[in-house]
C-alpha cells in the first residue's frame, strides 16, 4: 500500500476523490435562504455582494442594507461597510452576474464551497511535505469530512476564502524554503496579501513561516535575506493601504465596533475561556470528543522532515495565539474556529499515523482506536452542527418576498428584529433593523416609508393602528408610513 501510495498519478487521484467527498457533503441544504445558523453575519457580507450585483463591482465603496447607528454608533445614510476587503463579495457578485443559473444566496455559499475545495488539495500538499503521503491524503480528508469544517465550508462569509489564501501562501512560501526560487516567494505574498485583506487574523499563520525561515537560516540569515523582506513589503502594504482608506472621515460611520473582539469583556485566560474554547468548541463540537484522542497524539508527536520537525507545533501555537489574542470574538462567535480547522486536521492525520503504527500496543486494538474514534468523533460532532442548518425563522423570507413584491425598489424600510440585520437583508431594501426613535420621527428624520414586521409586539399593534396596512398575514405585516 505504502508503495502504491508513491506514485504521484496514484495521490492525485485520492486527491481528486477526497475533493469530490467535499463537494458532496457541502451540498447538504446548498439552497438554504440566508436564515440559518449565524444568519445575520452571513447577510452583512451577502448584503454586500448584493449591492455589487446591483450597483457594480466597486473594492473602495461597499455597501449594505442597514443604515442605521447599531453596528458604528453613527447613523448610516450611504449604508457604507468597511470590514474586510470585499473579494469575496467581488467574486460572489461576478459569479452569479457570469452564470446566473442559481440563486444569488446560493452562488454566495458556492463562492465559500469553490474556496474550501481549493484549500483540500493545499491541505494534501502541506500534508504531504510535513508528514507523509499518507499524512497530507488523511489531512486534506479530515478538513473535508469534520462536520463544523462542512458548514463553514457553505456560508456566506469571507472566512473560507481567507483560509484558502492563507493555505496557498503558506504553501508557496515551503516551496520557497525548499527551493529558493523568487517566483514562489512571490506568488506567496501575494495570496498572503489577500487572505490578510479578506481576514487580518490569518497573520498568525505566519508563525509557521517564521519558524520555517528560522530553522532555514537562522536569526542572523533570515535578517539578510532580501526575499523575505520583500514578501513582508509584499504582504503587508496592501493592508495598510486597505485600513488607511477605511478611516477617511467619510467612511467611518461604516465602520463596526471592534475593539471588543480582543478581550472586550475581559474574558481571556479565565476558566469560562478554557472551557468555551477547548472543552465546548475544539473538544466537542469540532472532535466529537473522540477525535481528541487523535489529536492529543498529534500533539506529542515529532514529526521527522528535517529543518521542519516542528512545523505543526508552530502552526497550532499560531492558532492558539490567534483564538488567545481575540478572545471574545472567539467564544462568542464559533465561525471564529474556522481559522484553526488546517492545522486541527494536520495534527489529526499526524496522530492517527502515529496510534496506527505505535509497536507497543495491540495491533488490533490500537487500529480499532483510530477507527472508531474517527467514526464515533465524526458523528457526536454532527449530531451538534446538524442543528445548524435549520431555518427557525421562515417567516423573515416570506415577509422578505412579499416586501419585495410590494413596494419599491428605493424605500427605506423599518424592519425591527432585536437589531439583527438577516431579516433586513430577506427584503432587499435599506433600512433599520432596529428603532432607536419614536416612529413618527424616523418617518420625518431618516425618510422610512415602510414598516415590516414579523412580531407582532405593542409596537407593532400601534403602528397597524396609525398607518395604512397593505398586507398582513399570520407570521408577518407590512405597512405604509407615508
Amino acid at each position: 500500500m505504502t508503495k502504491l501510495l508513491a506514485k504521484n498519478v496514484v495521490q492525485y487521484f485520492l486527491v481528486f476523490l477526497i475533493v469530490g467527498v467535499a463537494l458532496a457533503l457541502r451540498l447538504y441544504k446548498i439552497d438554504n435562504p440566508i436564515a440559518d445558523w449565524h444568519s445575520w453575519r452571513q447577510a452583512d457580507t451577502a448584503s454586500v455582494s448584493y449591492f455589487f450585483v446591483q450597483s457594480g463591482i466597486d473594492f473602495a465603496h461597499p455597501r449594505y442594507h442597514d443604515i442605521s447607528s447599531v453596528a458604528t454608533s453613527f447613523e448610516n445614510p450611504s449604508g457604507w461597510r468597511f470590514v474586510e476587503f470585499p473579494i469575496f463579495n467581488a467574486i460572489h457578485a461576478a459569479l452569479f452576474n457570469t452564470l446566473p443559473y442559481f440563486s444569488f444566496d446560493k452562488w454566495g455559499r458556492l463562492t465559500s464551497v469553490i474556496a474550501s475545495l481549493v484549500s483540500v488539495v493545499f491541505m494534501f500538499l502541506l500534508g504531504r511535505r510535513f508528514i507523509s503521503p499518507i499524512g497530507g491524503l488523511l489531512a486534506a480528508s479530515f478538513f473535508a469530512i469534520l462536520p463544523f469544517n462542512i458548514y463553514f465550508s457553505r456560508v456566506v462569509l469571507p472566512e473560507p476564502l481567507a483560509v484558502a489564501s492563507a493555505l496557498a501562501a503558506l504553501w508557496f512560501f515551503v516551496l520557497w524554503i525548499d527551493r529558493q526560487k523568487l517566483l514562489f516567494i512571490l506568488f506567496s505574498g501575494v495570496l498572503f496579501a489577500t487572505a490578510l485583506l479578506v481576514k487580518p487574523f490569518t497573520i498568525f499563520y505566519a508563525l509557521p513561516m517564521l519558524y520555517l525561515a528560522l530553522a532555514k537560516f537562522g536569526i542572523v540569515g533570515m535578517l539578510k535575506r532580501a526575499e523575505l523582506w520583500f514578501f513582508l513589503s509584499l504582504s503587508l502594504t496592501p493592508f495598510f493601504v486597505w485600513r488607511a482608506w477605511m478611516w477617511n472621515e467619510d467612511f467611518l460611520r461604516g465602520i463596526p465596533h471592534f475593539i471588543w473582539v480582543f478581550n472586550g469583556d475581559d474574558i481571556r485566560f479565565k476558566p469560562s475561556f478554557w472551557w468555551w474554547i477547548f472543552s465546548e468548541r475544539l473538544g466537542r463540537l469540532i472532535l466529537g470528543t473522540w477525535l481528541a484522542i487523535l489529536f492529543a497524539i498529534g500533539l506529542a508527536k515529532k514529526f521527522s522532515k528535517p529543518g521542519s520537525s516542528w512545523f505543526i507545533h508552530f502552526f497550532l501555537l499560531g492558532q492558539f495565539l490567534y483564538v488567545s489574542i481575540v478572545a471574545t470574538a472567539s467564544v462568542r462567535h464559533d465561525y471564529y474556529q474556522t481559522l484553526i480547522i488546517p492545522a486541527v486536521s494536520l495534527a489529526l492525520a499526524g496522530g492517527s499515523i502515529a496510534l496506527w503504527n505505535i509497536t507497543s500496543l495491540d495491533t488490533k486494538l490500537r487500529r480499532l482506536l483510530v477507527i472508531g474514534s474517527v467514526c464515533m468523533g465524526l458523528v457526536f460532532s454532527f449530531y451538534q452542527v446538524r442543528e445548524f442548518y435549520k431555518i427557525n425563522h421562515p417567516e423573515i423570507v416570506r415577509a422578505g418576498q412579499a416586501v419585495d413584491k410590494l413596494i419599491p425598489k428605493d424605500a427605506l424600510i423599518l424592519a425591527p428584529y432585536n437589531g439583527d440585520t438577516a431579516f433586513l437583508y430577506q427584503t432587499r431594501r435599506s433600512g433599520w433593523p432596529h428603532i432607536t426613535l419614536p416612529i413618527d420621527q424616523m418617518i420625518e428624520r431618516f425618510g422610512a416609508r415602510y414598516y415590516v414586521s414579523v412580531n407582532f409586539d405593542q409596537q407593532t399593534k400601534d403602528v397597524m393602528a396609525k398607518y395604512q396596512v397593505l398586507e398582513k398575514t399570520d407570521e408577518y405585516v407590512v405597512v405604509k408610513l407615508r
